[in-house]
């Protein structure tokens, strides 16, 4: 905890999706430079697990089940979290079940907004009078690339969620901003990390790595550390925004493009 350049001593962060990946690296930096962390995560298993190791290195973190994503399950959350103070809420779960538009269901394209963008609103809704109680508060939303900047085959309604996601982060930073609750996110590119199913092969993730200008993909710290800056005292001024962190993979316009810049180079 000592020589970190953000602190969030003091502070108590509630984490979704915080099981593994992106939000076990979240819970763990926060909880590393000083917060009180709760990691929430469907599979509860994973964030006691987590909670467990974390709490053997003496920081402070527990474990609550992520299931029930319904308007009265989400403030539930919110309430038994705040019971003890509520500073941070990182809402980073998310899923995309890979679905074409013409086979769409009805269930799979509801999955992916109640967990990408509906869960914004009733987390936030349940939130908002603990910041308002305490003075300030900070949301932080999980987005990515894939949406409001990019799009993939077979991830319409996932892409539909996220660009949602955004004009979340806009309207509710406007919204909150005249009671010192800011709003903010991050925008992860192709990030290696468990459960990536499709895009998670070795061969698949090198071929990737190739249209990437930083020539990897990136790690969940990547996401994480960015995050911490956005909940510190020093992004105090900063609301309504995304931070992009892709590896530079918005750059080109081609892969013909990466492979002419490689050939200059």
């Amino acid at each position: 905890m000592t020589g970190l350049a953000f602190s969030l001593g003091g502070k108590t962060a509630l984490v979704t999706g915080a099981g593994q990946g992106i939000g076990a690296a979240i819970a763990t930096r926060f909880a590393e430079a000083g917060a009180r962390v709760v990691a929430a995560n469907r599979t509860v298993e994973q964030a006691r697990a987590l909670a467990a190791s974390l709490v053997k290195r003496g920081l402070d973190v527990a474990a609550e089940p992520f299931a029930d994503l319904s308007r009265t399950g989400l403030t539930k959350l919110v309430e038994r979290v705040a019971r003890e103070g509520l500073d941070i809420l990182v809402h980073n779960a998310g899923s995309c079940p890979w679905a074409g538009l013409e086979e769409m269901s009805e269930e799979v394209l509801d999955a992916a907004l109640d967990v990408n963008l509906r869960a914004c609103f009733w987390l936030t809704q349940a939130a908002i009078p603990h910041f308002r109680a305490r003075g300030e508060g900070r949301i932080l939303v999980t987005s990515s690339v894939t949406g409001p900047r990019a799009a993939m085959v077979r991830a319409a309604h996932y892409a539909a969620a996220k660009a949602g996601v955004n004009g979340f982060i806009r309207a509710a930073a406007l919204e909150l901003a005249c009671d010192r609750i800011t709003v903010n996110g991050v925008e992860p590119g192709f990030i290696a990390k468990p459960g990536r199913g499709e895009l998670g092969g070795a061969e698949t993730m090198a071929r990737i790595a190739g249209y990437i200008p930083l020539g990897a993909m990136g790690e969940a710290d990547d996401v994480a550390y960015a995050m911490l800056y956005l909940a510190s005292p020093q992004a105090k001024y900063v609301t309504g925004q995304t931070i992009v962190v892709d590896g530079g993979a918005l750059l080109p316009e081609t892969g013909y493009a990466m492979d002419a810049t490689r050939r200059a180079s």
